[in-house]
Parts: structure tokens; C-alpha cells; sequence
């Protein structure tokens, strides 16, 4: 099926539906209940419409059920636009942009459904670790505190430290602080033994690294970007990249970030970056695959920023 902007803007209600069963049931449906593939689709003018019962447990469903679509009122041909257009702009795509492109009667609606769709996006628990050269870096999101001294601006950010397998994907952290403590557990966790990682001068990765990872360092205390060393290059310059892209997204697209969202956020520029050698179309049929098993509750997202 075609997968462009063109082709999904003009899809009707009951095409956006099948466009989803199709990602969701490629194979044909399975009980969003019980998972069982005796199910039958409710016809008649009564059956409410992509209605399907399950002969094994007996629950009725419909490709919405156990996603990030359940009990959303919003139309599934603006789901899959605003999946499409948020899959598709590499310094990502506001939610007062998707109100006034979807037509979306209040803020608070693309907010929400943003922030779903990032939800979407979020990495599975079964990826495997990082390999080969792997740089790593850290950032700091957020404004400056204004006539309050650069040190009192850089605390008022939120660390951001990334992991990039070079030619590969990259995994990123909202962190507390760039501590040693903080950082051993996650590369530990997401870069394999043996792997070489590429970091800059900073003290804290001398003590951040687990055993079994070769640890090489590019000075830039000395002005030194890159170098080739026993034929291997050793920079950071590619986590960089990265991170400009992170940034021009977050300053020029969203403006302002909230903290306890930024994990978010992050979720959305690593999918991108990671699906960034096929189409939009395909990116935005694999962020929907996402959407099954996830849910975010308005009231949930928002009591983290309450709490």
C-alpha cells in the first residue's frame, strides 16, 4: 500500500481503519483479548463499524483496543496524519502544529495525542545492545536563567547523555546528573563487552565504562576532533550530529521542554534517527506497529508533571 502524505490525506474514515488492520493484522485478525485467531467480523447495519467477536472468549473488539487509539475520540484518519507528519519532519512537529493541520478542536487534544504517539515510538525491552564503535556523549536541554551566572544556567538544564552505534542506532537518557553512578549502569546495560567506545576528555567515562569495553578518548581540551589511531577512526563527532538534531528540534520546533516529559521527547528523535534509511511512509508504518500494547492516560501524563 502506498504510504504517502498524499495518498493517507485523501483516506476516508473506514480506509484509515483498514489501513491500520492491515499494520496491526497483516495476517489477519487476532482477539485483542485473548489473542486467539477465531474471530469473526460483525456485519448488518447494528454492528458498530471494524466491530469483531472472538469464538474463544467471546469478547467483541475492534484494531483500537488494547492501542494507544483506545477510547480516543479522535477521527483514525487524523491518527494516521498526524503519525505520518510526526514521523516525517526531522526536527519533529508541534502539537499546535497538529491542531491547526488536523483541525483539532482544542490544544489539549494534540498534545495528548503527540505525546501517544511518542509513546509509540519508544523502543521495545528486547533490543539488543550496542556494538562495535559506540560513541558517547552528553548534552544539557533547556534555557538559561537569566542574570543568574552561567553555572546557575547549566544546573537549570536538564543532562541529556546519548549512545550512538556508529552507522547503527542510538539510545538516549534524561539523566540527574552526569555522574559515573548514573552512566555505569546504563552503558552497561546497552553496549556490549568488547565494543569500543568513543567518548570525549570528560573524567567522569574513565570511571563510567564496565569491564570488557575498550575505552578510546578524543581530546578536544586540545582542540582535537578526530584521529585515526591502528586504523580505527576515534571521534565523537557522529553523537554530535545527533544531538544537533535533538536541539534544533527541541529550540526551533517545541521552544520549551518540559523535564518531566523529556523522555518523551527523546523517544521521537531516536525513532527517527534510528528508522532514517527508509521512507516516511514505511517510518510511519513501523511507529504504528508501536502502538499495540501501549497505553497513556490524559490524567497520567499529567500527574507527572504535577508530581
Amino acid at each position: 500500500m502506498d504510504h504517502t502524505l498524499a495518498t493517507l490525506s485523501k483516506f476516508s474514515e473506514q480506509e484509515a481503519r483498514e489501513f491500520l488492520e492491515s499494520i496491526r493484522w497483516p495476517k489477519g485478525a487476532d482477539c485483542a483479548h485473548c489473542g486467539s485467531a477465531n474471530v469473526k467480523k460483525l456485519g448488518g447495519e447494528a454492528a458498530k463499524q471494524g466491530l469483531f467477536k472472538c469464538r474463544d472468549c467471546r469478547n467483541k473488539f475492534t484494531v483500537c483496543v488494547g492501542t494507544i487509539f483506545e477510547d480516543s475520540h479522535i477521527p483514525l484518519r487524523s491518527w494516521v496524519l498526524g503519525f505520518h507528519m510526526m514521523c516525517s519532519s526531522k526536527k519533529g512537529y508541534s502539537a499546535k502544529q497538529l491542531q491547526r493541520n488536523l483541525g483539532l478542536k482544542s490544544y489539549k487534544s494534540a498534545w495528548h495525542m503527540a505525546h501517544r504517539i511518542r509513546e509509540a515510538m519508544k523502543q521495545g525491552p528486547f533490543a539488543g545492545p550496542l556494538s562495535g564503535d559506540v560513541e558517547a556523549d552528553e548534552t544539557y536541554i533547556g534555557g538559561r536563567k537569566i542574570g543568574q551566572g552561567v553555572f546557575a544556567g547549566k544546573k537549570a538544564k536538564a543532562p541529556v547523555v546519548s549512545l550512538v552505534e556508529r552507522g547503527g542506532n542510538v539510545r538516549s537518557f534524561h539523566v540527574p546528573d552526569v555522574t559515573a553512578e548514573n552512566l555505569k549502569p546504563i552503558i552497561a546495560e546497552h553496549v556490549n563487552p568488547g565494543s569500543r567506545v568513543n567518548t570525549d576528555d570528560a573524567v567522569v567515562y574513565r570511571y563510567a565504562l564496565p569491564e570488557g569495553v575498550q575505552h578510546d578518548v578524543v581530546n578536544h581540551s586540545a582542540k582535537e576532533y578526530s584521529r585515526v589511531e591502528e586504523g580505527q577512526l576515534i571521534t565523537t563527532n557522529t553523537v554530535e550530529g545527533f544531538f544537533s538534531l535533538l536541539k534544533r528540534g527541541v529550540y526551533g520546533t517545541f521552544h520549551n521542554v518540559s523535564k518531566h516529559h523529556l523522555h518523551r521527547y527523546l523517544n521521537e528523535f531516536d525513532f527517527r534517527y534510528n528508522a532514517r534509511k527508509i521512507t516516511d511512509g514505511e517510518r510511519t508504518a513501523l511507529a504504528i506497529q508501536g502502538a499495540e500494547g501501549k497505553r497513556l492516560m490524559y490524567r497520567d501524563s499529567n500527574r507527572e508533571v504535577r508530581n
